[in-house]
């Protein structure tokens, strides 16, 4: 019973781990795909921000 025990034990210890490393992974693709976002869309916006501002009395 107590090898059953820390057989479980382990095996939640285990996975905690993975799913940090997952959560970082997801991070990490989220961070990249905004940063490409913003170097390929940001001249368009700045752009279309600054006709509307200029445009308003």
């Amino acid at each position: 019973m107590l090898r059953l025990w820390t057989s479980i034990q382990t095996r939640l210890a285990e996975e905690d781990g993975a799913s940090l490393v997952e959560y970082a992974l997801l991070v990490a693709l989220i961070a990249i795909v905004a940063i490409a976002a913003i170097i390929l869309l940001g001249n368009k916006v700045s752009s279309t921000l600054s006709t509307a501002g200029t445009s308003m009395p």
